[in-house]
């Protein structure tokens, strides 16, 4: 089975720099069976960063206001798009958006998610899966356009904010633009 793989950076916006993280970094595999798989990886002083305990894999809100990491992805040259937050906790989200943050219900029912995740006291680890058919028929057979990002929250309740690219003064996760990472169909 063929498969693209990226391995990515992300960069920390300059208006929320913080010391408690050295790196994130993200490898993204797209296999010729419809999957694409996102493993994070984000190094630092863990002891320092709010991490969620750890629950039953579960849909659930506002992961955005804690720690966690997002994928936004959009088929090339359309404005619709999914965005999905993947907990450390294994909590998880996905919406669907029919142009900048114009959200719309989802096509079908919520896709499943599965997501692995550890930590220690230098790193944390989450991957997880996306099946593209259960984002539409044609996210299989499409280029696709991917934001990668991720927020950390400190154990003061700061949070910063990381992704493939920062195009404003104030994040902004949504903008199309920072949907950075260009992925062709194996």
């Amino acid at each position: 089975m063929t498969t693209i793989e990226r391995s990515v950076d992300l960069g920390c916006h300059p208006a929320t720099r913080v010391d408690l993280v050295r790196a994130i970094s993200v490898v993204v595999r797209r296999t010729a069976g419809g999957e694409l798989g996102i493993a994070y990886r984000l190094d630092g002083d863990i002891a320092r960063i709010r991490i969620a305990s750890p629950k039953t894999e579960t849909v659930a809100t506002r992961l955005w206001q804690h720690t966690c990491f997002e994928a936004f992805v959009a088929v090339d040259g359309l404005n619709a798009y999914h965005e999905f937050n993947f907990a450390p906790s294994g909590e998880w989200t996905v919406q669907a958006f029919r142009g900048y943050r114009d959200a719309v219900g989802l096509a079908g029912p919520t896709p499943p998610i599965h997501i692995a995740a550890r930590a220690t006291d230098e790193l944390v680890e989450l991957e997880t899966s996306i099946r593209l058919e259960n984002l539409s028929a044609s996210h299989r057979h499409s280029v696709l356009r991917l934001g990668l990002s991720a927020v950390v929250e400190a154990g003061d309740g700061t949070l910063s904010y990381w992704a493939l690219q920062h195009r404003e003064a104030r994040p902004d996760f949504h903008d199309a633009k920072t949907f950075a990472m260009r992925l062709e169909t194996p």
